[in-house]
């Protein structure tokens, strides 16, 4: 608990937050929390991710995403298990023990608006590995320069042909 002091809110004007949806569009986000949570019917489970937008105009949005992983409707299941395969694919973390695993890797989301009953809201709809500009410098590299065979010196090398070479 904490002291409010002297505080008196007929003191002061409320502040009035609206969060418009950002538009739509991709975006380099990562994950920075994630929590299993009950459905309200009680007989599931969602595992809620909150991304986070990493640059741009937008940097610091925060976007959620909840995934029915444990859920009796089956294909409500199959559908949150492949969005999960589709993020873990992203983060390159094929096989996450634990959620805690996904976050902080960067990826690239896809962010759509959706109407729904209290207005616009985004939504993520996919979701991309990051290669960063550096990382694709280096493989086009190594793809372009291959690694050299190393130079044998000139005592390996015989001066004269093999003896089967001079026979006619």
């Amino acid at each position: 608990m904490a002291s409010l002091g002297d505080f008196n809110a007929n003191d002061h004007q409320p502040t009035e937050r609206e969060f418009l949806p950002i538009p739509e569009g991709q975006y380099m986000a990562e994950i920075e929390s994630s929590e299993m949570r009950r459905t309200k019917a009680g007989n599931g489970e969602y595992l809620q991710l909150r991304f986070v937008i990493l640059g741009g105009e937008y940097q610091g949005r925060k976007l959620w995403s909840r995934l029915n992983i444990e859920n009796p409707n089956t294909i409500t299941k199959k559908i949150a298990r492949g969005e999960l395969a589709s993020i873990c694919r992203a983060a390159n973390v094929l096989v996450p023990a634990d959620s805690s695993e996904l976050h902080g890797k960067p990826m690239i989301i896809t962010v759509k608006i959706r109407s729904g009953e209290g207005g616009a809201a985004n939504e993520i709809k996919n979701y991309t590995k990051y290669v960063s500009l550096s990382a694709l410098a280096s493989s086009l590299t190594s793809a372009l320069h291959p690694p050299s065979v190393p130079a044998t010196s000139s005592a390996a090398i015989p001066s004269v042909p093999p003896s089967w070479r001079l026979m006619k």
